[in-house]
């Protein structure tokens, strides 16, 4: 499916909102939310699991990309990434990596420097085409 030409940002970041509401963050203390809209028109959210074992804690990211598979698949087009006070975030590289396979260079993230592709967070990313080489 095509990507739609603009999305509506004010709905995806109260989805991502949303999201942080349900966030497990009590070792941190830093909730984080994430909603992104799917090739098909869906709305796919995540928000942050913390563990005791800190190492096995979940980004919102991955809670994300779970319900994406496991409502259907498909592209991200456009994403955003909300911190406990609602304040849009950038991912971390971890995250921009695994954005990268469900969305690749042309997913479109909310900054705080304003919208921007994925391919200038993660320049010269690494991705599936390389294993086919």
């Amino acid at each position: 499916m095509t990507p739609p030409a603009e999305a509506d940002w004010e709905r995806l970041r109260k989805a991502a909102r949303e999201a942080m509401s349900r966030a497990y963050a009590p070792y941190s203390g830093y909730p984080v939310g994430v909603a992104a809209l799917v090739d098909d028109g869906r709305t796919v959210t995540g928000c942050n699991v913390e563990n005791a074992s800190y190492g096995l804690s979940l980004c919102a990211e991955c809670g994300l990309v779970s319900q994406l598979q496991n409502t259907g698949g498909g592209r991200l087009t456009h994403f955003v990434c909300v911190d406990g006070n609602g304040r849009s975030l950038v991912p971390c590289g971890r995250c921009r990596q695994l954005l990268y396979e469900f969305g690749g260079p042309d997913l479109l993230l909310e900054t705080p420097a304003g919208i921007l592709p994925l391919s200038r967070m993660l320049p010269q990313a690494f991705g599936p085409d390389h294993l086919a080489q």
